[in-house]
C-alpha cells in the first residue's frame, strides 16, 4: 500500500491554478516582446511600400528623361505644369553639299524645291529602330520661330522613297516631298522624326501620368488626357515639368525639371523625386 501510495505521488502533474499562472505570465511576456517587436516590423512594412513606389517614380522619370534627350532640337515645350510635349527623334545625319556629278541630285538644294539628297553614311547599317522609312520626316535646322517651326511644318518634309545605297562614298539617298527648306544648317545636319510617333506628350491628369504619342503637328499644345498609362496614384497637384532657358533661337542648352510625386495604393506613403534633364537645342 505504501509502495503504491509513493508511486502516484511521483507521477502528480499540474494543478489548474498552476496552469492558468503559466499562461497568464506567457500572456504578459508575448504582450511585452510585441510591444517592441510592433515597430521594427511596421517599419519593414513602410520601407517595402515606399520601395515599391520609389521604383514605380524612378521608371517613370527613366522613360521620359530618354524620350527628352531625343527630342528635336528647340521642340520642347511646356504649356502648363502638368504638361510636356515634344517632338521625337529616331535618327539624325548630315547631307550632301555639294553633288557628286553637276546636276545629279544629290546634294540639298536650298534655292529650290528639292526633293531627294544623299545622307552621308549608310541608312542600312543602323539598327532597326533607327532606320529612315517611308513616312517619317524630314527636318532641317530647327530653330522653333516663326519660319523655321517643325510644329508649323516650316523646314519638314515626308520621306516618300528610299534609293540604292552608293558603296564609294557610303551614302543613302533619300527622296521626299518636294521642299524649299528655309535655312541651311550650319553642321550640314538633319534630324528624322519617327511616322509613328510625331508629337509625343506627358501629361498629369486624374491621378495618372499618361504618354500619347500623335502622328499630327500642330502649332499650339493639345497635351491629350490618354495614351498608355505610364504612373498610376499620381499626386498631380504635387506633380509638375517646368522648361528654362528655351525659347531663345541662341541659347543652344535647355533644361527640364520634372517632379513627380507618387502615392501607394493605400495613400500612406509618398515618395517625390526631382529630376532634371538637359535638351541640347543645337539644331
Amino acid at each position: 500500500m505504501v509502495n503504491r501510495f509513493v508511486a502516484r505521488s511521483a507521477q502528480r502533474g499540474f494543478t489548474l491554478v498552476e496552469l492558468v499562472m503559466v499562461i497568464g505570465l506567457l500572456g504578459v511576456i508575448s504582450g511585452m516582446v510585441m510591444v517592441f517587436m510592433k515597430s521594427p516590423i511596421d517599419a519593414y512594412f513602410a520601407s517595402a511600400r515606399r520601395a515599391g513606389v520609389t521604383d514605380v517614380a524612378d521608371t517613370a522619370t527613366r522613360r521620359m528623361s530618354r524620350d527628352i534627350r531625343r527630342a528635336l532640337p528647340n521642340s520642347v515645350r511646356s504649356p502648363n505644369s502638368q504638361c510636356l510635349e515634344f517632338i521625337p527623334t529616331k535618327t539624325g545625319g548630315r547631307y550632301r553639299v555639294e553633288a557628286l556629278i553637276a546636276g545629279d541630285g544629290t546634294n540639298l538644294d536650298f534655292t529650290i524645291a528639292d526633293s531627294a539628297f544623299n545622307l552621308l553614311g549608310s541608312n542600312a547599317a543602323l539598327p532597326a529602330d533607327q532606320r529612315i522609312g517611308v513616312g517619317d520626316l524630314v527636318v532641317v535646322y530647327n530653330l522653333g520661330v516663326p519660319g523655321a517651326d517643325a510644329y508649323n511644318q516650316d523646314n519638314t518634309s515626308d520621306v516618300i522613297a528610299l534609293g540604292a545605297e552608293t558603296s564609294a562614298p557610303v551614302e543613302a539617298p533619300i527622296q521626299f516631298t518636294a521642299r524649299k527648306f528655309p535655312l541651311e544648317s550650319p553642321a550640314r545636319r538633319v534630324h528624322v522624326v519617327p511616322k509613328d510617333e510625331k508629337v509625343v506628350a506627358y501629361v498629369c491628369s486624374g491621378g495618372n501620368l499618361y504618354r500619347t504619342a500623335s502622328t499630327a503637328l500642330t502649332t499650339t499644345a493639345n497635351c491629350p488626357i490618354s495614351g498608355a498609362k505610364i504612373a498610376a496614384n499620381v499626386d498631380c497637384a504635387n506633380t509638375n515639368f517646368t522648361l528654362s532657358d528655351s525659347g531663345n533661337a541662341l541659347n543652344r542648352n535647355a533644361l527640364v525639371s520634372m517632379r513627380l510625386t507618387l502615392q501607394d495604393s493605400s495613400a500612406t506613403e509618398t515618395v517625390t523625386l526631382q529630376h532634371e534633364v538637359h535638351v541640347d537645342n543645337t539644331p
